[in-house]
């Protein structure tokens, strides 16, 4: 995969769908679970931890494998049974697919897999079968990912008012420290090793849906 398009799969104007979702922060604010910066900041740690110990092992299995896709996202679809949080992840791995198809073939078939065999089309497997597919190695997509995860909820703050676009962007460097850990712990994970390490992030995810007004789908 040539670093150019690496920029571009990770550049927030790439649309995939991204940016509809807080990944919980939105719930996290009304409930009084997340306040300010710190809160931020706070928040952005504990979702790259989940992300680590849920999505990293389809991740790197998917960009190992691409050709294991339909199993691989039949396990993550398991694995992810919070309603809010498994619609969530299929609707930004469907995004993704078809964002990428207009850069390379080996996305379009990709989403013609996925649309062919009905596949959930879940986002971490997709991911990485995506950047498998064009060549990445395990750890250029679990970093990828994890950039991804934390860049979709600094901007999800900024919007909600957490914090400005200047001292977002101090705290998503500063949350590169974290991935470099996650990375650490996590990145030699199994698909059968993975799960939820934050029953409260999934708590505040599912309580998406009840907010009585809301920016973001979770």
């Amino acid at each position: 995969m040539t670093p150019w398009l690496a920029l571009q799969l990770a550049d927030s104007a790439m649309p995939t769908g991204g940016f509809a979702h807080s990944g919980g922060l939105e719930a996290a604010v009304q409930l009084g679970r997340c306040r300010g910066a710190a809160g931020l900041a706070a928040f952005v740690e504990e979702a790259l931890w989940q992300a680590g110990a849920l999505a990293l092992p389809f991740v790197a299995a998917a960009a190992r494998t691409p050709e294991r896709l339909a199993p691989l996202d039949a396990r993550c679809d398991a694995a992810t049974p919070g309603a809010v949080a498994n619609r969530a992840s299929r609707a930004q791995g469907w995004a993704l697919l078809r964002a990428a198809s207009a850069l390379h073939p080996a996305a379009a078939a990709l989403e013609d897999q996925v649309r062919r065999d009905a596949l959930a089309g879940h986002l971490a497997p997709a991911w990485g079968a995506l950047l498998g597919r064009l060549g990445a190695t395990e750890d250029e997509a679990c970093r990828l990912h994890l950039f991804v995860v934390a860049r979709g909820i600094v901007s999800a703050g900024v919007r909600l008012g957490l914090a400005g676009p200047l001292e977002a962007q101090g705290l998503l460097l500063r949350a590169g420290a974290v991935a470099d850990a996650v990375l650490a712990a996590c990145a030699a994970g199994t698909p059968e090793d993975a799960t939820a390490a934050s029953p409260l992030l999934d708590l505040l995810q599912s309580h998406q849906d009840r907010l009585y007004s809301r920016l973001f789908q979770s």
